[in-house]
């Protein structure tokens, strides 16, 4: 299973952008996927999550102003970061659980850098 983030750049405050993360290889069944964000010189924090039923959640302090959705038909997850501040400035991962008869496993994304000016 391999994940490809994409969408990160350089976005003005106030602005939006849009993060992409397409999930490929032997697919069994994808149940949690998530975006979590590395802001520099911060430890790693989770931004928003969806369920394979479609429940969503986030961070009290991610609330508001990111939304994540999914299509299943193409194994992407997708978050939507409006109204962006500076310090939404990180390098942002998704996250997918991938459960199959041998069990479920975690895979990461390879991040992709949201640097929002001021």
């Amino acid at each position: 299973v391999q994940l490809q983030a994409s969408g990160g750049g350089l976005v003005q405050a106030g602005g939006s952008l849009r993060l992409s993360c397409a999930v490929s290889g032997n697919i069994v069944r994808i149940n949690i996927m998530a975006w979590y964000r590395h802001p520099p010189g911060k430890q790693r924090e989770l931004v928003a999550t969806s369920t394979a039923g479609g429940s969503t959640n986030y961070p009290d302090s991610m609330k508001g102003r990111f939304t994540i959705s999914r299509d299943n038909t193409k194994n992407t997850v997708y978050l939507q970061m409006d109204s962006l501040k500076p310090e939404d400035t990180a390098v942002y991962y998704c996250n997918v659980q991938h459960c199959s008869g041998y069990g479920c496993l975690t895979y990461w994304g390879q991040g992709t850098l949201v640097t929002v000016s001021s």
